[in-house]
C-alpha cells in the first residue's frame, strides 16, 4: 500500500518547556515520514492559543512539514479570529482545522460572537477567500451534545457547504459506522473528502475516559478483551495495534481518501500502525 492519499498527524500544544521540545522531537521523527500536514490542537476557549500559533510556526518552519492550526471561535470575538488569520497568513499556513470549540466550564453559549463552526467557516472564507484549505470536524457515532444523528448531519452537511474544503472524523472503532455516515452525507449532497481520525490503543483506563467524554464507542468484544489484560501493557498495546491496523485496512480498502492519527505527542503508536499498513515515506 503506498503513501498515495493524505497522511496527517495532530498534536496537542504543553504547558511546558520540556514538554515542548518533547513535542518537537516527536514532531522531528514523525516529519521523516513525510507527511501531508501536522495539526496542532486549540484549548477550550483559546486557553493555549499562544501556544498553539508557537508551536505551529515552530512546526512550519523548523521541521518543514505544513502546519494546520485548530480555530475555535467559542469565547473569540471576530477581531481577535481576524488578527490570528492574519499572522497565520502570513506565516504562510495554508490549512486550518475550524471548529465551534469545546465551552469552558461556566461558558454560556453566548460568549464569541460566532455560535457554531459553520459561522466560522463562512467568516474564514469571507475574510481570506481562498488562501486556506478548510478542514471541519465530522462525528460518525454522532456529536455527543447533538439532538439525535439526523440533525447531526443536517449539521455536518451546514459546515460543507459553508465553504469547508475536507474534513477529519473524531475517531472511532467500528469502520461501518464512518462508512454509514459517509454515504448518510453523500445523500445530502456533500462530497468533500472526510477523513478517518485514528486513535492508537496504547492505555484503556484512558481510551475509556476519553472515548466516554467525546462519545466515541469502544465495540464491546475490544472493551472486554482491554479489560481482561488488566495492567499488561504490552498486550494491551499489542492488541491494540493489531485491531487499529485492521481497521485502518478496510478503511483505506473501502475507499476512506486518508487517514489522520491522534497522535498524544507520541511517535511510536501511529508508527507502528502506520508501518504496519506499508504506508511508504
Amino acid at each position: 500500500m503506498s503513501h498515495d492519499r493524505p497522511l496527517s498527524f495532530e498534536f496537542f500544544p504543553t504547558k511546558t518547556d520540556a514538554g515542548h521540545e518533547k513535542l518537537m522531537g516527536v514532531a522531528r521523527q514523525l516529519a521523516a515520514y513525510k507527511p501531508d500536514f501536522f495539526s496542532c490542537t486549540y484549548g477550550a476557549g483559546g486557553s493555549t492559543r499562544d501556544r498553539t500559533l508557537n508551536t505551529v510556526l515552530q512546526l512550519e518552519n523548523e521541521v518543514n512539514v505544513p502546519a494546520a492550526p485548530h480555530l475555535s471561535c467559542v469565547g473569540d470575538s471576530k477581531q481577535d479570529l481576524r488578527g490570528l488569520l492574519d499572522q497565520y497568513r502570513s506565516a504562510g499556513i495554508k490549512r486550518i482545522v475550524a471548529l465551534r470549540g469545546d465551552l469552558p466550564s461556566g461558558m454560556g453559549m453566548s460568549s464569541g460572537e460566532l455560535r457554531h463552526a459553520n459561522d466560522l467557516v463562512e467568516f474564514i472564507r469571507a475574510e481570506t477567500g481562498d488562501h486556506f484549505h478548510i478542514e471541519v470536524a465530522a462525528y460518525p457515532e454522532m456529536h455527543p451534545q447533538a439532538r439525535n444523528f439526523e440533525d447531526d448531519l443536517v449539521n455536518f452537511a451546514r459546515k460543507a457547504n459553508a465553504g469547508a474544503s475536507s474534513a477529519i472524523t473524531q475517531y472511532f472503532f467500528n469502520a461501518d459506522s464512518y462508512f454509514y455516515f459517509v454515504e448518510r452525507v453523500q445523500k445530502l449532497g456533500v462530497n468533500i473528502p472526510i477523513v478517518p481520525g485514528i486513535m492508537p490503543i496504547t492505555n484503556y483506563s484512558k481510551l475509556a475516559r476519553f472515548s466516554d467524554a467525546c462519545g466515541a464507542e469502544i465495540p464491546r468484544w475490544v472493551r472486554k478483551q482491554l479489560e481482561a489484560y488488566g495492567d499488561d501493557v504490552k498486550s494491551i498495546q499489542a492488541f491494540g495495534e493489531e485491531v487499529i491496523t485492521q481497521m485502518c485496512e478496510r478503511l483505506l480498502q473501502g475507499g476512506a481518501p486518508g487517514l489522520h492519527f491522534y497522535t498524544l505527542n507520541q511517535a511510536e503508536p501511529s508508527l507502528a500502525v502506520w508501518n504496519n499498513l506499508k504506508l511508504s515515506s
